[in-house]
């Protein structure tokens, strides 16, 4: 045997490797994941990777049990962690081994694991939960609804927490298998792809998967009874249209709409680039709200968005969302406009598609019948704040600012810029910012300041920064005469779409 002889310096180092991580060295990761405009959401120490729920439902009682494994890797060393969800919870499990666990605000599960977790570990956490989602109320609301013959989760920025544990924020993105069992003769609507469908007992379970990274406001669950179309698109996607039995007046123009989706998937190809996901498909479930969702490869449809007639603008939008703020997600929630001023701006490209106005028609429009005094120019789309996250200034004006700038820029660099986007930053997270230097580095031109005209100031842009940007050109001469320009002929389609951003908050 040899020895060696080791001098202090060298002894002490040696002890400092051989030493674990102290108590102290393991703290509570963040309750909130830092989005200023809404604290609570998300969660901070772990990344997730894949979310895999096994869950029943009853439509009778509205009762939901579940459980869900969740697969992440710590991003610090921690003692504790949270979950967001704000059913009742039975049992959690870390690595395997009972963990102990208390609920605590309006959705924090907190988690305290037997043992602590190091940083970059790979880690799978197992809840047990049950409770009655209709039953839940969070700052007032719920998005959870109850339906005749079953129950639907679909919500904007929050959903999850009524049915199962998640990082609940769109920065913490991952993959989802949904297994949902139903009483026979009843159907359980997802994201993706179909995987199985099997009856036992009395109870049907439907298998589904969506295999790329999905924010968790964007899973969806609708279980009742719907008349269900298939399909594939020509490079083999399937398509799967739900239509709740029980639509009444509205059910033909929902499936006079809904049933284009493939043909809109196929237009918004050439305009964002390829399809981001691995199925196409919508589903209007016999709900009282008045909004659409993009959830993802699947959008929610209320059967209110179809009261007038069918419009296919509203298919149009909600698809132009896998591309701008499905597979390219908010950093913040203040980063929006990236998500809803490009699908208004895809409703205004349609309508030039289809020869019912093109889009400078339509911001010509906006802008001039809109008053310098209409709270409508107070609202930023680059930053409109919680309250006016949705605000219709989010939607139109965040329209006119990809007017102008493709005024500015030209067709060319413009729809480069259109499709290059999606495609430079697919499955992941960006900011306004991120737009406003990518379109910079696209055009090689300057383009701070028309962003900060269109995007962030509280005010009217003036007619000549309007003129500079081309939008109303004639608006000087308008102004002597007091006419307005003519409505383009898919305003009231695309205003009746308004509602897309009511929320039912």
């Amino acid at each position: 045997m040899h020895r060696r002889l080791i001098v202090p310096s060298a002894l002490a180092a040696s002890l400092l490797l051989a030493i674990p991580a102290s108590a102290a060295d393991y703290v509570p990761g963040a309750p909130g994941i830092g989005d200023p405009y809404y604290p609570a959401s998300g969660n901070g120490g772990y990344d997730v990777s894949h979310y895999d729920l096994r869950l029943k439902y009853q439509p009778k009682t509205d009762l939901l049990e579940g459980t869900a494994t969740v697969i992440a890797t710590t991003t610090q060393n921690l003692s504790r962690f949270n979950l967001d969800l704000g059913l009742k919870v039975s049992e959690v499990r870390v690595n395997g081994k009972k963990a102990k666990f208390t609920a605590t605000g309006d959705h924090e599960l907190e988690v305290t694991p037997a043992a602590p977790l190091e940083k970059n570990r790979a880690i799978s956490v197992v809840v047990r939960y049950a409770g009655k989602p209709s039953e839940l109320k969070i700052g007032g609301w719920t998005a959870w609804h109850r339906t005749p013959d079953g129950g639907v989760a679909a919500q904007e920025p929050d959903s999850a927490v009524w049915w199962f544990p998640s990082n609940d924020h769109p920065l913490d993105k991952a993959t989802f298998d949904i297994s949902v069992s139903v009483p026979d003769g009843t159907q359980a609507i997802s994201n993706g792809v179909l995987q199985s469908q099997s009856s036992r007992l009395g109870w049907t379970r439907f298998n589904w998967r969506s295999n790329k990274p999905q924010a968790t406001y964007l899973a969806t669950l609708a279980v009742g009874k719907f008349d269900i179309t298939t399909d594939k698109t020509d490079k083999g996607l399937p398509v799967l249209n739900a239509y709740s039995k029980d639509l009444g007046d509205n059910a033909g123009a929902a499936r006079a709409s809904i049933e284009r989706t493939a043909e809109v998937a196929e237009w918004l190809e050439e305009v964002f680039g390829p399809y981001p996901f691995n199925a196409l498909g919508g589903y209007v479930p016999n709900v009282t709200s008045g909004y659409a969702l993009e959830t993802q490869t699947r959008p929610f449809y209320s059967p209110r968005q179809f009261a007038n007639g069918s419009n296919v603008s509203v298919v149009v939008h909600e698809l132009a969302h896998q591309w701008y703020g499905d597979s390219v997600s908010v950093d913040g929630w203040k980063d929006i406009w990236i998500n809803e001023g490009f699908a208004r701006y895809s409703q205004w490209l349609w309508s030039e598609k289809e020869g019912e106005g093109a889009a400078q028609e339509l911001a010509d429009y906006v802008y001039a019948t809109r008053a310098a005094d209409d709270p409508f120019w107070t609202v930023k789309p680059g930053d409109p704040g919680p309250d006016k996250q949705f605000d219709i200034a989010v939607y139109d004006r965040g329209a006119l600012a990809l007017q102008a700038l493709r005024n500015e820029i030209g067709d060319e660099d413009f729809f480069a810029i259109l499709k290059g986007w999606p495609t430079e930053h697919a499955y992941g997270n960006a900011k306004v910012s991120d737009f406003v230097k990518y379109a910079e580095r696209v055009s090689g031109k300057p383009l701070a300041g028309l962003f900060d005209t269109w995007l962030y100031q509280p005010s009217k842009p003036a007619a000549p920064a309007a003129a500079e940007s081309r939008i109303a050109r004639s608006e000087a001469a308008r102004s002597q005469s007091a006419a307005k320009p003519a409505q383009p002929k898919s305003w009231k389609k695309i205003a009746a779409t308004n509602t897309i951003h009511d929320h039912d908050h």
